[in-house]
C-alpha cells in the first residue's frame, strides 16, 4: 500500500510498529490510507464508532467534551504513539466524546469489523492495543488531575511540550484562541501565559503558528504531568512514546 511503503517498512506510527513483523504485516495489509484535514471530524458523540484510525508522523488527532453551551474542553492529544476510535471495544458501541483533527496529515485507518476480526485471530494485537488503552485511561486520569492542580502556565507549557514531542516538530499549526480552547480557560490567560514564554525567548508566535525556541526551558516550566505520562507508556509500552 503507497502510504505505508514509503516509510520503509515502518508506517511512522508507533504503536502499529511496535508490532512483532508477522502482526505487522498482518495490520498493516488491512490499512487504508486516509488524509485528516484540520478539524475533521473522526468520531462524534452518541454516533457508533466505525473505524479506527492511526496518525502517522506529524498528524495528530484530539479528544474532547462537548459542553451544553458549545465549548469544546481536550481531554486527550492523540499522535504517532497512538489511535483514535474502538481499538479495545468489542462491537459497535456509540462513541462518548468529540474526536477531531487537531493537526493536518496522513492518517491511516481500518474498519472495526476488519479490526475484530483480526484481533480474535491474532492475541499479540488484540493485548498491544489492550495495554495501549491502559496508557490512553492513565493520560486522561493525569490531565483531569492536572486541570485541577496546576496553573495555567504549567498546563500550556505541558500542552506544548506534549504536542512538539508527538508531532516531532517545534511548529505547531495553532492560534492562542484554539489553545485557550483546548484548555478551558479565556483567551486572555494565555495571550499572557504566550507573552512571557516569548519574553523569556522560549517560544515565538506568528499569524497561526507557534513555534518552539527552546524545548529544555519550555519543558521546566511545564508541571511534571508529560513525565509521568511518558514513564507509564514506558512500562506498559516500551518504545512507542516519542523520543525527546
Amino acid at each position: 500500500m503507497a502510504a505505508i511503503s514509503t516509510f520503509e517498512g515502518k508506517t511512522g506510527n508507533n504503536l502499529i510498529d511496535a508490532l512483532r513483523p508477522r502482526e505487522w504485516e498482518r495490520l498493516v495489509s488491512r490499512l487504508q490510507p486516509w488524509t485528516g484535514e484540520v478539524g475533521r471530524m473522526l468520531q462524534t458523540p452518541g454516533n457508533r464508532v466505525e473505524w479506527a484510525y492511526f496518525p502517522i508522523g506529524k498528524a495528530m488527532a484530539s479528544y474532547r467534551v462537548t459542553f451544553g453551551d458549545g465549548r469544546e474542553v481536550e481531554t486527550a492529544l492523540i499522535g504517532r504513539e497512538g489511535a483514535v476510535g474502538g481499538i479495545v471495544s468489542r462491537g459497535h458501541l456509540p462513541a462518548f466524546a468529540l474526536a477531531v483533527v487537531l493537526f493536518g496529515g496522513t492518517f491511516v485507518r481500518i474498519s472495526l469489523s476488519e479490526l475484530e476480526a483480526l484481533k480474535a485471530e491474532e492475541p499479540t494485537i488484540d493485548s498491544l492495543f489492550n495495554r495501549y488503552a491502559d496508557c490512553l485511561l492513565a493520560q486522561v486520569f493525569q490531565a483531569s488531575a492536572c486541570n485541577a492542580a496546576h496553573s495555567i502556565q504549567q498546563r500550556a507549557a505541558r500542552w506544548l511540550v506534549a504536542a512538539s514531542e508527538r508531532t516531532g516538530s517545534d511548529e505547531l499549526t495553532l492560534t492562542q484562541d484554539q489553545l485557550a480552547g483546548l484548555l478551558g480557560v479565556g483567551r486572555s490567560y494565555t495571550t499572557r501565559v504566550i507573552g512571557r514564554f516569548k519574553a523569556e525567548g522560549v517560544v515565538d508566535t506568528q499569524r497561526g503558528r507557534l513555534t518552539v525556541l527552546d524545548h529544555d526551558n519550555l519543558a521546566s516550566m511545564a508541571c511534571a504531568c508529560n513525565d509521568v505520562v511518558r514513564s507509564h507508556f514506558d512500562t506498559v509500552l516500551t518504545g512507542v512514546y516519542p523520543e525527546v
